[in-house]
């Protein structure tokens, strides 16, 4: 059970002007954008693969998984890697973020369902909403968002 005082940090970032968080303990770190080597035959969201200390991790651009507009990556630009866990394990994958901004102390109680939009807009990435004093952030499910299964058959690292 959760209580009402239960409080989680959540790493924020921007994408297209929107704010965006993530669990603080799926972060595994971050850093500045650097070419990655490319993946022949993958999706364009799949921006490709970097070598992080012998192990291979694959960046996904949120903008492009989200259809976004594209944007020329800029030195505020960044890669959040997270540690992603499914039913074959946990597995390393990064993201690209046009900022990152700040770490939030959220209640759970704060947290509200994702909206309802219908069959057809697809929110089974997000965890919920969260309003706060200055800003409304979508806080994102990593674990189902960057499922590793999902991109079995695109992804072969």
């Amino acid at each position: 059970m959760v209580s009402d005082t239960q409080i989680e940090q959540f790493l924020t970032f921007e994408l297209a002007g929107e704010s965006y968080g993530v669990e603080i303990l799926k972060v595994q770190e971050i850093r500045g954008w650097e070419a990655v080597r490319e993946i022949p035959n993958t999706p364009t969201f799949i921006k490709g693969a970097l070598n992080l200390r012998g192990e291979i991790v694959p960046i996904i651009d949120l903008r492009e998984r989200f259809g976004m507009e594209e944007t020329e990556y800029s030195p505020v630009t960044v890669v959040i890697v997270l540690c992603v866990e499914n039913s074959l394990g946990s597995n390393v994958m990064g993201i690209v973020a046009d900022a990152v901004s700040d770490v939030l102390d959220i209640k759970i109680a704060d947290i509200k369902d994702s909206p309802k939009l219908g069959s057809k807009i697809d929110t089974r990435y997000m965890r919920g909403m969260y309003v706060g004093k200055t800003q409304m952030m979508m806080i994102l499910d990593v674990d189902k968002l960057l499922d590793s299964e999902e991109f079995e058959g695109i992804v072969n690292l």
